[in-house]
């Protein structure tokens, strides 16, 4: 028997769900090739509360252990991939899965939408970026923090600890509690994060043998909707919590449109660009510098005090 193709992925519920749907997909177009999940638990504990250390260590870690040679590939949720570096040296990302649902959702157990929630209900996130939005389009309402892993958030929910969660809608997706959703956030009224609903495949820049097998399930479409992503996050030097938003589509003639916000996590003040192009990295570029020169670095440098 050959070796099984090791599949890395963070030991959350919702990781280990995606490194199942990676699995399907392998088989589905290289039937016979034995797989396995292999969980990754170092860095989950580390930095504490603080959301944006944390995943920096789960991303540290995750790559170590692909460069490590502990498993052949990392499942990587790509909003909580840091925007520096691009990527780690000696890596690639072989292959970015067709994009989910890059919304958030509101969740709760009355079914409301957030327009019927009585004012100085409690919301509860855990992103800066939620946060910003909800403050700047509900302020009647309280945001309060929550960590945790969703499945433990939703544990939450359910023992009465919170009455209103904003999560990714496809993480909810992906774990099979779509059907909790109350209300699905439109992209107008809460900005995605940058590679939002996008699962990417990371393995060794010298693994010939797993880039081979992962070519098939790179979908073209979402690679370049990606790389415009991120390299608005790049050249604007964001974590994962980063005051930064935007999302890139594609047009009907093939061009892509990429809009990306930079906003102070009060919510009161955000920058906006909106551009056009063909070159995903160029188009990204081009973007970021707009949104510098208009202060962007101010708003960001703030946060990171």
């Amino acid at each position: 028997m050959p070796r099984p193709l090791r599949i890395g992925a963070c030991s959350s519920p919702l990781s280990l769900a995606q490194a199942e749907h990676v699995r399907a997909a392998l088989a589905t177009h290289h039937p016979g090739i034995p797989t396995e999940v292999v969980p990754v638990t170092a860095g989950e504990h580390a930095a504490g509360d603080h959301p944006g250390l944390k995943n920096a260590a789960v991303s540290s870690a995750i790559e170590q252990a692909l460069l490590a040679g502990e498993c052949d590939v990392a499942v990587r949720s790509m909003k909580d991939v840091p925007g520096v570096p691009l990527v780690r040296v000696g890596t690639r990302f072989a292959a970015y899965l067709p994009r989910g649902d890059r919304r958030d959702a509101l969740v709760n157990r009355t079914g409301l939408p957030l327009d019927r929630l009585a004012p100085g209900t409690q919301i509860a996130t855990s992103s800066v970026r939620r946060a910003a939005f909800l403050a700047r389009g509900h302020p009647r309402l309280k945001v309060g923090p929550i960590r945790g892993p969703v499945d433990a958030r939703l544990a939450a929910l359910e023992a009465d600890v919170v009455s209103n969660l904003v999560l990714a809608a496809s993480g909810l997706e992906h774990l099979g509690q779509r059907h909790r959703v109350a209300e699905v956030l439109g992209i107008e009224r809460m900005c995605p994060a940058l590679g939002a609903g996008v699962v990417g495949l990371q393995c060794r820049d010298d693994d010939t043998k797993t880039l081979h097998l992962l070519a098939p399930l790179d979908d073209d479409r979402t690679r370049r909707e990606v790389t415009a992503e991120r390299l608005l996050l790049h050249v604007l030097q964001g974590r994962c919590d980063t005051p930064v938003a935007g999302h890139c589509t594609t047009r009907p003639d093939g061009r892509l449109s990429l809009r990306g916000t930079v906003f102070t996590p009060s919510g009161s003040r955000f920058l906006h660009s909106h551009q056009v192009g063909t070159a995903p990295g160029t188009l990204g570029t081009h973007v970021a510098h707009e949104l510098l020169s208009s202060g962007a670095r101010n708003l960001t440098a703030a946060h990171a005090l």
